[in-house]
């Protein structure tokens, strides 16, 4: 096993997930303690503009496996890429998002590699035994723990998305292309189509900005207004759980406990008291702006911004104060 770090670069559409380049600024951390490098794999078919975004996060080395057959994602066939990139790099620590895809692929590489496996973790070092010591939220971020994986066997990590800065500034990294070689078994899954919901509205949990509407909207068309604002700020459209159960909004735009956990640079909460569920999805965000008429709603005490008033005065004024600032 060599001291290198490797950065699984998720994927889609040639389009590289931020939450894949953020996990490159741990990487450099990892790899500078340990003597290493930072490997970036990148897994999927004509890959050619996620190879030079991930270039410029300024990482050593590059390996693509690139093939027809893993143009869209499938849990078998990617795991099968990046565990035959693992036997390649025998890397001491291997880093991706913790996505959707991150969740689901990463315990099927650790089985298939006999890796250490740790996931949504918001901080991670190497101990001076060479151990790797990370950190992840427990009881829905109301408390974290340590947990420490020994430096005789290959660690995988989840990270959550916005917890560490995307790197820039580098270039040169050395270049290499491995064949995917399909193993018994990969075809039992075929991804035929990806059915996107939303159109072209953001996911929640690819947003650095969100805003959610809660059962305050009363009806769908009410929230046109949260649209229109994260219209303005590029954000993406979020909406609680009693808003998704009432059919205001698909559960695919859901953010709490049972729906997405999210973690934006700005989150903004329109109408929504703070159930417990709903904030354990949201209290990781960077700064959290509240708009709610009651005094005594929870989302209060966890908002760095308060608006007591009512939304749909506030909202159409952040609105014009955000085009205003666009000019």
């Amino acid at each position: 096993m060599t001291n290198d770090i490797l950065i699984f670069v998720e994927q889609r559409d040639d389009r590289v997930h931020p939450g894949a380049l953020q996990c490159v600024t741990p990487g450099k951390s990892l790899a500078e303690k340990a003597g290493g490098k930072v490997v970036a794999c990148i897994v999927g078919d004509n890959i050619d503009g996620a190879t030079s975004a991930v270039e410029q996060t300024g990482v050593d080395r590059i390996i693509t496996v690139s093939d027809p057959a893993l143009k869209m994602y499938s849990a078998l066939r990617y795991r099968t890429a990046l565990a035959a990139v693992m036997e390649k790099v025998e890397p001491r620590v291997v880093l991706m998002a913790a996505t959707f895809m991150g969740r689901d692929l990463s315990p099927r590489v650790a089985m298939r590699t006999k890796a250490a496996l740790a996931t949504d973790v918001i901080e991670l070092d190497l101990t001076g035994d060479g151990e790797l010591d990370i950190v992840r939220p427990l009881y829905n971020g109301k408390a974290t723990c340590h947990v420490k994986f020994p430096k005789d066997r290959p660690a995988i990590a989840t990270i959550r998305a916005n917890t560490f800065p995307t790197p820039t500034g580098g270039s040169g990294a050395a270049r290499e292309d491995l064949p995917y070689t399909t193993l018994d078994g990969d075809d039992r899954i075929n991804v035929l189509e990806i059915a996107k919901t939303g159109g072209d509205v953001k996911d929640v949990t690819e947003a650095d900005i969100i805003v959610s509407g809660g059962r305050a909207m009363k009806n769908e068309d009410n929230f046109k207004l949260i649209f229109e604002l994260a219209k303005e700020l590029d954000a993406a459209v979020g909406a609680s759980r009693a808003a998704c159960d009432a059919g205001y909004q698909p559960h695919s735009r859901q953010v709490g406990l049972t729906g997405k956990t999210v973690t934006p640079k700005l989150y903004i909460a329109c109408g929504i008291s703070g159930a417990i569920q709903h904030m354990a999805g949201m209290r990781g965000s960077k700064i959290i702006v509240a708009i709610n008429t009651d005094t005594e709603a929870p989302i209060f005490n966890i908002a760095d911004y308060g608006i007591v008033d009512d939304l749909f005065k506030v909202v159409p004024i952040l609105t014009e104060e955000v085009l205003r600032l666009k000019g």
